[in-house]
This record gives structure tokens, C-alpha cells and sequence, in this order.
């Protein structure tokens, strides 16, 4: 029997490093890559990649969930260390199910969409299943930008903003309540966002005359802002080639800054959620006016649909700011690893992008993330990817449970 013979972009997974860290971005939906050029993989690993980005978009405790969990069975606990806290039913098995029918819906349905605007069934399937799940694998080394096909880009941002919108907002917006758009705080500040990201990127792009026509530049911003915000990781244009400077530091930057905020809670991204943002910037505020409010005053801070009492909102906010806090701090060891083992050829800007990249989850590249990285580097990323995807506090508190009983508290 004839066995496929293996290229050197399947050649690079016989690495172990490189084939965690292919499984741990697509666990995680960030979408980095150690295949040199995707086209050369075989299907069955693009299947792979896809189906692993599918499964860990939704949350794999959340599959995990509804297979397996009875009701008492502790199952609330799962669902909200994914960093999900609204239901769309009292039950938690009943959610959880409900989310994969949506799940299951919005990918059939975005399969359609993409065979429609001329993009082949092969690529239609994997490219759907990676979109929904804001994952961001590709079956081509240039991922949409491939195909060359304004149509195919613009019908690519409504599925990655649809993975940006919590799942519980979806049933309602489906079940008829259309205002819930505008009404949830998050589903609000994702439009706003999105749009205002993608206005100031075309500003940044116009003004080096990158492109040929304000069309292109104001696609591409759009595209690669939704994709970078959404935690995508879809790429149409060259943002970085490593030690060359394609884009410049502040449109990079800008990129950089869409990827920190992220999108909802409750949705398939990764990383940081606006619902944090939200409460650090509000909290803040109300922490402020404080400062001039007497001792006897009784303090409530809104937040979206819900009023906070005082204790409710303390309690909130610090958490906001230990996760942010945090966040900043192992971006900055990841920054500070990769300045150390590459080499200094490459602008810091784009190094922060790759870091940022891996820590929210995102998979857009700068052209210095690849299976020739040193080893110390795609270890680095490998735990950024980590402990984005699981918003840093759990991993807080494993390494607390390990310390104590290894007496290292005493």
C-alpha cells in the first residue's frame, strides 16, 4: 500500500513542540500556526485544525457539559469558568444544549453564505467552522486574502461579528427581541467598536498610501480591525513580514489595541472581554466621583441592564483590574521572552502584535510566529495562548492550590 508522502509542512508537526502548539491554538480558537504554507497540508489535517477550532470556539467544557452533565451535577461552576455568566434557561444543561443548536445553525448557515459569494465547498466548510468559532485557520497560507474576492471578504465580517455576540443575545434577537441589539451593553459597544476601529485603521492606511483606491483601504481596515477585535484572526492583507516593515507602528499599534479590548462574553472569543473593559473604565469613573461624594451617600453603579450595589460593584471592579493587571503583566513577560530569543531585526511593534496575538487569542500574525521561531519563543506564545483562553484567574489559581501544597506559602 502507497502511504502520502510527507512535505515539509507536515514534516515540521513530527516536532512535538510545534504539534502542541498547533493543538493548543486551536483548543484555544487563536489560529497561530506552525505550518510553513497551509496549502500543502494534507486534508485531513485542515479537517483536524478546523474541527479543533470549532470545538474549542464553543468551549470544550461546554460540549463537555452537554454530553455529560445532569443537573446538580455541578455543572453551573463548569459553564462560568468559560467566562460565561448569562442563561438563555434556568437549567444549565438546557443552555448549554441551546447554544449548540445555534452553534450547529450559525455554521450551516455561514457554509451557505460562503458558497454563495463563489468560495469552494472545501474552503466554505473549513472557513465557516473557523469563523463562527473566531478561531482564524486557514486551508491557505494567504487565509481569505487567497482568494482574491472583495465579495468573499465582505461576507466573511458578518460571521466573525456574529461570533462576537454573546449566544444568549442571539436566541433573543432570534426569538423576535431585536432591540437587544442596541439594549445589551456588550452587543452595543461590539458595533461601536468595530466601527469606530475600522474608521480610525482606514485613517492610518490612507495616510501611507498603502493601497490603491480608499475602497480597498477601507475594506481591508474593516476586515483585518473585525477580524483582530473578534479574535478572529482571518488575514487579507500583509500586516508584517517579520523584520520588515509592512504596516507602520501606529496602524499596527491600533490592531494591537482592537485585540486587548476583544468582544463579548458569552460568544466564542477568547482573550479579554469588553464586559471587563466596560467595568474597569466605569468603575473607574464611579470611583472617581467618589472621592467628591459624602461618607453617608448610597452608591450604585449601572452597568448595562444590571445596578450594582456598592459591595456588588467593589467586588466587580477589582476583579476587572486584577484580571487587567494581570493580563499586562504576562504580556509583558511574553514581550520581554521574544525580545530575548529573536533577533533584534525585528521592530518591537510587531513583536508586542505577536504576543498580544497569542494572549487574546486572536492568530493574526506580523510575519515572526512560524515553526523557525526558537523553541524558548513558541514555548513563551504557547503559554500566552494558555492562559488568554482561560482569562488568567483560574490559572492564578492553580498555581496558588499548587504553591500551598508544595509549602511554598510558609
Amino acid at each position: 500500500m502507497n502511504t502520502p508522502a510527507i512535505n515539509d509542512t507536515t514534516a515540521v508537526f513530527r516536532e512535538p513542540l510545534n504539534a502542541m502548539f498547533e493543538s493548543m491554538s486551536g483548543f484555544t480558537s487563536t489560529g497561530l500556526t506552525m505550518a510553513a504554507v497551509e496549502d500543502d497540508l494534507p486534508r485531513s489535517l485542515h479537517w483536524w485544525r478546523s474541527f479543533t477550532e470549532w470545538v474549542g470556539g464553543v468551549g470544550v467544557i461546554v460540549l463537555t457539559v452537554a454530553i455529560l452533565a445532569r443537573p446538580g451535577s455541578g455543572s453551573l461552576t463548569l459553564y462560568q469558568s468559560e467566562a460565561r455568566s448569562e442563561k438563555i434557561h434556568p437549567s444549565i444543561v438546557s443552555t448549554v444544549r441551546e447554544i449548540w443548536k445555534l452553534y450547529l445553525g450559525f455554521t450551516a448557515a455561514a457554509i451557505v453564505l460562503f458558497l454563495a459569494v463563489g468560495m469552494p465547498l472545501w474552503g466554505a466548510i473549513n472557513h465557516a467552522m473557523t469563523a463562527i468559532a473566531t478561531g482564524g485557520f486557514s486551508i491557505h497560507a494567504d487565509s481569505i486574502g487567497h482568494y482574491g474576492s472583495p465579495l468573499i471578504e465582505y461576507a466573511v465580517i458578518p460571521v466573525m461579528v456574529a461570533g462576537s455576540i454573546a449566544f444568549p443575545i442571539h436566541y433573543l434577537i432570534l426569538k423576535g427581541e431585536i432591540r437587544n441589539i442596541y439594549a445589551d451593553i456588550q452587543t452595543r459597544w461590539v458595533f461601536i467598536w468595530f466601527s469606530i476601529g475600522s474608521v480610525a485603521l482606514t485613517a492610518a492606511l490612507l495616510l501611507t498610501d498603502q493601497y490603491e483606491t480608499v475602497e480597498e483601504t477601507f475594506r481591508i481596515a474593516l476586515f483585518q480591525f473585525v477580524s483582530a477585535t473578534s479574535n478572529t484572526g482571518f488575514g487579507t492583507a500583509t500586516i508584517g513580514n517579520g523584520t520588515e516593515q509592512a504596516w507602520t507602528a501606529g496602524a499596527t499599534l491600533l490592531v494591537c489595541l482592537g485585540m486587548l479590548t476583544g468582544a463579548a462574553a458569552g460568544s466564542t472569543v477568547g482573550g479579554l472581554k469588553l464586559i471587563r473593559v466596560a467595568t474597569l473604565l466605569k468603575g473607574t469613573l464611579w470611583q472617581i466621583r467618589s472621592v467628591f461624594s459624602p461618607d453617608t451617600a448610597i452608591r450604585k453603579l449601572r452597568l448595562g441592564k444590571r445596578t450594582l450595589s456598592e459591595t456588588q460593584a467593589q467586588r466587580e471592579y477589582t476583579e476587572a483590574a486584577v484580571v487587567f493587571v494581570l493580563w499586562i503583566v504576562f504580556l509583558i513577560v511574553g514581550v520581554a521572552v521574544l525580545l530575548w530569543t529573536l533577533s533584534p531585526d525585528h521592530p518591537l511593534e510587531y513583536v508586542i502584535f505577536d504576543v498580544m496575538s497569542a494572549q487574546s487569542n486572536v492568530g493574526l500574525d506580523a510575519g515572526i510566529t512560524g515553526p523557525e521561531m526558537p523553541e524558548t519563543a513558541k514555548a513563551m506564545l504557547f503559554f500566552n495562548m494558555w492562559i488568554g483562553r482561560l482569562e488568567i484567574i483560574p490559572i492564578a489559581v492553580l498555581f496558588g492550590a499548587l504553591f500551598r501544597t508544595a509549602g511554598l506559602y510558609e
